[in-house]
């Protein structure tokens, strides 16, 4: 209501007679929100006469969504290919979350790209949330970890993503009732598009034995062991 208020205010005083006039920019942002400012943007704007006007400063600056997706696409196809990932689900979760925008911050907290909380950051090794790099690899391991945790259904992990794994949970392994979260699998779904997930490369696990001390140690390796016997644990 307040933003409502200000645009009527800005539109009114715009056509009143005045001697000093201010100038005010407006555009719209990467997810079709109106935005004014008293400060130029570098992006292009429709610019407003206003007398008198208030500030009105956005916390996410404008910015071409096509050339970001170019800037960032090999941190994309990188991390997406680590992780088993669709790169278009990784690309419609950085569009939404922040609209290519690094350095955005939500009301909440999340940070850069992909909108990390700084608890979450914190667990999967993330130090600088605001660098492209370590946002991305940080996003897409805790999206292929709740892919795995839901079987590979998108919907559920991306819902998670948003709203937790706990309240995914609290309603029975589906969707909360969140217009924010039903939205938010709609818009990212919507933009992702579908197709197959990418294979994941088996990874094969060798148990072997080692006596130290009259103790029994077993060792774990992703190689298999060149001498003696081994057990296969996982694959």
């Amino acid at each position: 209501m307040r933003f409502r208020a200000f645009l009527f205010t800005a539109l009114v005083a715009w056509t009143w007679p005045c001697q000093a006039d201010a100038q005010i920019y407006a555009w719209r942002d990467a997810n079709g929100t109106l935005v004014l400012s008293d400060r130029s943007i570098d992006a292009p704007t429709a610019v407003y006469k206003v007398s008198g006007s208030p500030s009105y400063v956005t916390t996410r600056p404008s910015e071409d969504v096509g050339e970001a997706d170019n800037q960032f696409e090999p941190l994309i196809q990188e991390h997406a290919t680590r992780q088993s990932l669709r790169p278009e689900l990784v690309r419609a979760v950085i569009q939404v979350e922040s609209g290519f925008n690094p350095r955005a911050l939500s009301p909440k907290g999340a940070m850069g790209l992909m909108q990390l909380m700084p608890a979450t950051a914190r667990t999967l090794g993330v130090n600088n949330p605001w660098d492209p790099a370590q946002n991305i690899r940080g996003g897409t391991d805790y999206l292929r970890r709740l892919l795995d945790e839901y079987d590979g259904n998108e919907e559920l992990a991306l819902a998670a993503y948003n709203a937790g794994s706990g309240a995914v949970a609290k309603y029975g392994r589906r969707i909360p009732p969140y217009r924010e979260t039903r939205d938010y699998v709609r818009k990212v779904g919507a933009a992702a598009g579908e197709g197959p997930a990418p294979s994941r490369k088996k990874l094969i696990i060798y148990k072997t034995i080692e006596i130290l001390e009259g103790r029994a140690v077993p060792r774990y390796s992703s190689e298999r062991p060149s001498t003696g016997s081994f057990q296969i644990v996982s694959r």
